[in-house]
């Protein structure tokens, strides 16, 4: 079991030290920060309008286990910026609880009829996972990322319709 708390300044250090490479950073973040990760850039993070960062904890032994983001900064509210840092929790099935809490907390904040997330083409246990929870491709929004300057990466746009009784 999982619970989502505020990402404060306090958390910085732990979410620089999950981040191993370049790559890793823009496989969690896009370009929106650049590598190495820094408490400068994270500063600015916490004051972005329509970003509500949280960090996941393990409920059983309180420990800080990764980092989401709430994003209302476009038309559907989006899931962002998943990542289980801490690497022995990966691959415990927390996944699905995740994405559950994540869109429970998006509609106390609002109430929506769609969700949306993007994802990169590659991440094959994560496309499974959120198609495993409702979330649908949508061919027609998916576009290329240059990474790198040479590597060309397919970001998938994923949508779940949430009914109105969701809880």
């Amino acid at each position: 079991m999982i619970r989502l708390e505020p990402f404060t300044n306090k958390d910085f250090l732990r979410l620089i030290k999950w981040m191993d490479s370049e790559r890793e950073l823009i496989q969690f973040a896009g370009p929106i920060f650049s590598y190495p990760l820094t408490e400068n850039q994270l500063t600015e993070y916490l004051n972005k309008e329509g970003l509500i960062p949280k960090k996941i904890i393990d409920i059983e032994s309180d420990e800080i286990i990764g980092h989401c983001e709430l994003n209302f900064r476009n038309e559907f509210p989006r899931l962002s910026r998943i990542l289980i840092g801490n690497k022995k929790y990966r691959g415990k099935g927390l996944g699905k609880q995740l994405l559950e809490l994540m869109i429970d907390e998006i509609q106390k904040i609002k109430s929506t009829e769609k969700v949306e997330l993007r994802v990169f083409e590659w991440n094959k246990n994560a496309i499974k996972l959120y198609e495993k929870t409702g979330f649908i491709i949508q061919p027609e929004s998916t576009f290329k990322f240059k990474y790198n300057n040479e590597e060309l990466w397919e970001i998938l746009y994923m949508t779940k319709e949430l009914n109105k009784n969701y809880c």
